[in-house]
């Protein structure tokens, strides 16, 4: 058992889970970076506590880790654990000083988000409405016109209950991140799906769960199931490398900025704590943008 091995990572675990409230995902992010580092340290160092580690020592393990092959992006992950823990452990008096607070993240080279251009995105419609009417053929529908239609992360959409659709006001309230609720606001079309979803929800099963998209046998939805639906009707109807339900997240973003919709509002929509994480998307506006002059100016 983990608190046997290291019960002060134990601790902030449940800190985690019980007051800050991050998703399971998140939390085993967390504990599977602190057991690496403290596991790193043992063998190296001895056991020890929060208060005899170092700085000297978190840029051992780091090390280590380039020296792996461990890609910069891991890294800087592997970083933000070790600072949120060392900042905890100063909130609750068990360090004077974070032996983190010195350390510099690696730096990462931009990569723009991928997303479905917009006469692709037709295609997949197409493909979607000419698939048989099944369960897997109409939850890939629901899948992705959600997707595309929200911005929603793929934990969002899993866990959507049907009392968070409001069709009165066409709109969805979202639990995002942190628990975080942000509103959502849809089309009437939509709403109209998803209503006829939920009726064939009711003629075909006796016994339903809350969560507003199921299975065919009924259940859940899990993560794997929804990746690979998404995953089949992009490979059908784009060239992308990347096909997974996070595509239609920045599909979502970029075709808005695209059409110019303020920075701000896409920030609230996607549920980001910070303009920062937006940003990214104007670049995708910006290349548009270059191509656009590049092709129409006559001095370009």
């Amino acid at each position: 058992m983990i608190q046997d091995i290291h019960p002060e990572i134990q601790l902030f675990l449940n800190y985690l889970k019980f007051e800050k409230r991050y998703s399971v995902h998140t939390i085993v992010s967390y504990q599977s970076d602190l057991i690496d580092f403290f596991n790193f340290l043992e063998k190296q160092y001895g056991k020890l506590k929060p208060q005899n580690i170092n700085l000297n020592f978190i840029r051992s393990w780091l090390a280590s880790l380039k020296e792996n092959g461990i890609s910069s992006k891991s890294i800087n992950r592997k970083i933000s654990s070790i600072r949120s823990y060392f900042k905890y452990q100063l909130k609750t008096g068990k360090i004077k000083a974070s032996p983190a607070i010195n350390i510099i993240s690696p730096k990462i080279g931009k990569r723009l988000p991928v997303f479905v251009k917009e006469e692709d995105s037709d295609k997949i419609i197409a493909s979607l409405n000419n698939s048989a009417e099944d369960w897997k053929s109409l939850n890939a529908k629901m899948l992705i016109t959600i997707f595309y239609a929200t911005g929603m992360r793929l934990s969002e959409l899993i866990n959507l209950k049907e009392n968070q659709v409001d069709f009165s006001k066409s709109q969805i309230k979202v639990l995002g991140k942190g628990n975080k609720e942000r509103i959502i606001p849809v089309s009437k079309n939509l709403m109209a799906s998803i209503k006829e979803y939920q009726k064939l929800k009711k003629r075909d099963f006796e016994t339903l769960t809350d969560t507003l998209l199921i299975t065919e046998r009924g259940s859940k939805l899990y993560p794997k199931y929804a990746y690979l639906l998404v995953n089949k009707y992009l490979a059908i109807a784009t060239t992308l490398d990347k096909k997974s339900p996070h595509v239609l997240r920045h599909t979502f973003a970029t075709h808005l900025m695209n059409n110019g919709a303020d920075l701000n509002a896409v920030k609230e929509l996607l549920g980001h704590s910070s303009l920062a994480s937006t940003q990214v998307y104007t670049h995708n506006t910006i290349e548009k943008l270059k191509n656009v002059h590049k092709n129409s100016h006559p001095k370009a």
